[in-house]
């Protein structure tokens, strides 16, 4: 039986960036509140709180629409041509949930459309509230916030997604796509072994995450915050200037 062949190597993501003039008080302060909660919380696997390190530095929030792999500086650039000549405003307008395949809906939903040209037209504002796992929480490595907003999030990066997804630079993934901005990723911690955030191994350090995921059922970590870019980075956090960690942007664009 031949080997299987190994997997691409992932070098940059699509994603909406999170942090923002209006974003950063309001996460910074969020980030720090959680920060001092876990890190006191004993855990039978963690007896000192979450290590700070598994915690992510304000500047790698983001939503992540899919991953690539580009491996030389043309399919970089290529890239970078399709997401500067998308019609963002065309895509946001367009993102309708309601939309369906039956013709009565179809022709209510471009009534609607027409009547609310200027409310579609509104920039893409999301809230982070709340706090989920992405394993049982029982036995986590990675928790995580949901965004949640005015029902067009979700289709237009969908739209996003298909796009470099049919152009073959999103790598084909058999699963639905999950926006979430993570907040805790263990593989991060000093010693644990594996691959975080987009690659494909998991950490091995899981801990108990009952009590802390009722303790910010309900944790608001930013509000109605505009999305103001739509960006393609590189792998793997630096440090900037100032000493804070966040993803390097090969390119970006505005969002309406």
């Amino acid at each position: 039986m031949p080997p299987r062949p190994s997997p691409p190597r992932l070098t940059h993501f699509l994603c909406l960036p999170l942090v923002t003039p209006t974003s950063r008080s309001q996460l910074q302060n969020s980030l720090a509140t959680f920060r001092d909660k876990v890190t006191g919380i004993s855990t039978p696997e963690l007896p000192n709180g979450i290590p700070e390190k598994a915690i992510r530095p304000l500047g790698t929030l983001h939503l992540t629409l899919g991953v690539m792999s580009l491996l030389s500086q043309e399919r970089i650039d290529s890239s970078l041509k399709l997401l500067r000549e998308l019609n963002l405003k065309e895509l946001l307008s367009s993102s309708n949930p309601d939309e369906t395949s039956n013709p009565v809906a179809q022709s209510m939903s471009k009534a609607k459309a027409i009547a609310n040209d200027s409310e579609e037209a509104k920039p893409l504002q999301v809230t982070l509230k709340g706090l989920e796992s992405m394993h049982t929480s029982s036995k986590t490595s990675i928790l995580y916030s949901a965004p949640a907003d005015d029902d067009r999030l979700y289709p237009f990066c969908q739209k996003l997604k298909d796009i470099f997804t049919e152009a073959e630079f999103i790598l084909v993934e058999n699963r639905p796509l999950k926006l979430h901005a993570t907040i805790v990723n263990t593989v991060y911690v000093p010693g644990v072994r594996g691959k975080g955030g987009h690659g494909r191994s998991k950490a091995k350090l899981n801990f108990d995450a009952r009590e802390i995921l009722e303790d910010f059922e309900d944790f608001e970590w930013m509000m109605n915050v505009r999305i103001e870019k739509v960006a393609i980075c590189k792998m793997g956090a630096k440090k900037n200037e100032d000493g804070e960690e966040e993803y390097v942007v090969e390119g970006e664009v505005e969002m309406p």
